[in-house]
């Protein structure tokens, strides 16, 4: 009766541990899966003078508001910076036309400083890499930095900062 004890003991640890390795085969192939088909955009950002503070990063699916009014954006985030580079993720965004506005956000205050002048004080960027004019100062329009996403895939949008030159 022992023996048959112990081969019962035995088959058990076997069905136990090839379970679990199954389980785990099947969540890291599922988890897996999931990092290789997140959809959404990418912004990418380079050229920022530090890695102090914070990238600040809105995306806005209409001309409604861009770029200066938070309450507006479709999405906003912040991203750590490295190496003076940013990249904020925004997952899951459907079909549609989109404009990026980015700040580099090196007192972490969450808004752009301005010169008693009126210019802009912290690294800024628009996608499609759209000018803003000087005089008068105004940012680009969303027509100049929009873009199409199809929905499916990831889309990249580069983006170089615009620093301050004083």
């Amino acid at each position: 009766m022992n023996w048959l004890k112990s081969a019962i003991s035995r088959a058990t640890s076997v069905v136990l541990i090839t379970s679990t390795a199954f389980m785990s085969i099947a969540l890291s192939s599922v988890t897996n899966s999931y990092a290789q088909n997140k959809d959404g955009i990418e912004v990418r950002v380079e050229g920022m003078r530090s890695d102090a503070g914070r990238l600040a990063c809105s995306l806005f699916n209409g001309p409604t508001g861009f770029p200066r009014e938070v309450s507006k954006q479709f999405r906003g985030e912040y991203a750590a910076k490295k190496g003076g580079v940013g990249i904020c993720e925004f997952n899951g965004v459907p079909a549609g036309t989109y404009a990026v506005t980015v700040l580099d956000d090196t007192n972490s205050n969450g808004k752009m400083d301005f010169s008693p002048l009126g210019m802009p004080k912290k690294g800024y960027g628009f996608s499609n890499n759209a000018k803003a004019t000087v005089l008068p100062p105004s940012p680009p329009s969303f027509k100049a930095a929009s873009f199409s996403y199809s929905g499916s895939g990831v889309l990249t949008v580069p983006i170089n900062i615009v620093n301050p030159k004083f």
